[in-house]
């Protein structure tokens, strides 16, 4: 271990990686602004449903357009390379903090851009092609440490593996679902879309995922098959982007596994790169090593130790509670598990009180359709918009408001069945990382992890 802390490699790679990973999230943001997502997702809203420990996280209302641009900004200026430790810091920030004012906006790829985020602040990326290199010449760095770009391409191949070991269950490979519901819907595409018809197309899909997953990490890792994998790559992403709505997922990923190619074909990108803006050779060349402070070094040698250590436990924690996963989604967030269900569901709401008082809530009033179909199936959105409703009916006179629901849930096909106990007030139970005893039993299995 102490040899490889020691080893050093080019600092092409990730100066490349800056740049692009930089130029993606500024771009994803200025998409986000243009298709009038800022004022639809987190402006119009009445109500958020913040994560539990972050309820201290609000929304800005009309500041929310600055918090988005403060995040195109620090990502523009991640990608120059220009007051970049700063830049790093503002964009985590930033990011991560829109990612937490609602859960019903939660993707998988917004945890993972975040963890990027958070480990390019360590990260000597500006130490080559940058504003500040060029600013400062005892930065410029033609070497970096290894393990600085070995802790990216580790982050990417957890991320996928971690996929592939959540689609290593009954649903998805012996019954092809939740795509056997999926691809039939898409038969109207041209040349390919007669084949989503069929469900063997179902099953050749599930296995090719999990297998992809799986494996497409070592395969970018290893010299020989890389070119092979990469090609993989894009083909896989690409088909991902066409059939199903996940934003910049696919291309962020696309970008992303170039930091497995060598030196050599970073260094050509950057070459490209600085002729096209005219930028001096001897702010892109160096020999010199990037050392980094020796009184900073066991902190940081700790922090990515910690930081891999929860990267790889926390995703295991739903083996902590009981029942389905799938069911109770206790334990399913923040865990690399990509679109492996169907869940479809109804909720009505009754809120009465010992006087008598008793009024069927319309959904329509509080939330938006988003918010009320990602609630109406997941335990923890339930709670807290039962909350939400206490707290509002308190406000119009109802004493002591009690609060029950009728909620019906069909996961991967299933027949609908009551997902919370009807006869449990919602209004008195508390959320926490414990199990929650008022979600009905699965009653069914879904073998494998």
């Amino acid at each position: 271990m102490r040899a490889y802390l020691l080893k050093y490699s080019s600092a092409t790679p990730l100066a490349s990686f800056r740049v692009i990973f930089g130029l993606m999230l500024f771009a994803s943001v200025c998409r986000f602004v243009a298709m009038g997502w800022v004022e639809d997702l987190y402006i119009s809203p009445r109500y958020f449903f913040p994560f539990y420990g972050f309820e201290f996280i609000r929304p800005l209302g009309s500041w929310t357009y600055l918090l988005f641009g403060v995040c195109g900004l620090s990502a523009l200026l991640v990608a120059a390379g220009f007051f970049y430790r700063v830049s790093a810091v503002l964009l985590f920030a930033s990011f991560t903090y829109i990612e937490l004012i609602d859960k019903s906006t939660y993707l998988n790829h917004y945890y993972f851009v975040s963890m990027v985020c958070f480990m390019l602040i360590f990260l000597p990326a500006h130490a080559m092609f940058s504003v500040d290199a060029s600013r400062n010449q005892r930065l410029l760095s033609g070497q970096v440490p290894a393990w600085c770009i070995d802790s990216i391409k580790l982050l990417v191949c957890m991320v996928y593996f971690y996929a592939g070991l959540a689609k290593i269950n009954s649903d998805w490979l012996l019954h092809a679902l939740p795509l056997k519901i999926w691809l039939p819907a898409k038969n109207d595409l041209p040349v390919i879309g007669s084949l989503f018809n069929h469900e063997w197309t179902a099953y050749v899909f599930s296995w090719f995922g999990c297998i992809y997953d799986l494996s497409i990490g070592l395969l970018l890792w290893n010299r020989r098959t890389r070119p092979f994998a990469y090609l993989s790559v894009v083909v896989f992403h690409l088909a991902t982007a066409l059939l199903f709505p996940i934003g910049m997922f696919p291309y962020i990923m696309i970008v992303t596994a170039l930091i497995f190619f060598p030196a050599g074909f970073h260094q050509k990108m950057i070459g490209w790169l600085s002729l096209i803006l005219r930028i001096p050779m001897q702010y892109v060349r160096s020999q010199r090593r990037y050392r980094i402070p020796e009184l900073f070094k066991p902190a940081l040698y700790v922090l990515f130790a910690l930081f891999f250590t929860f990267q790889m436990l926390f995703p295991w924690r739903y083996l902590l509670y009981q029942d389905e996963l799938f069911w109770t989604e206790e334990g399913y967030r923040f865990s690399w598990r990509v679109m492996l269900m169907e869940k479809a569901g109804y909720t009505q709401f009754t809120v009465t009180d010992k006087n008598g008082k008793k009024q069927i809530v319309n959904n329509n009033d509080f939330l938006t359709k988003l918010q009320e179909k990602m609630m109406s199936t997941q335990p923890d959105m339930i709670l807290q918009y039962a909350h939400m409703l206490r707290d509002h009916y308190a406000q119009k006179g109802f004493v002591s408001p009690q609060v029950y629901v009728d909620s019906y849930v069909a996961l991967n096909g299933r027949m609908g069945k009551p997902l919370v106990a009807p006869n449990v007030d919602l209004a008195r139970q508390t959320d926490s990382f414990q199990h929650k005893y008022w979600i009905t039993p699965f009653n069914d299995e879904i073998k494998g992890l």
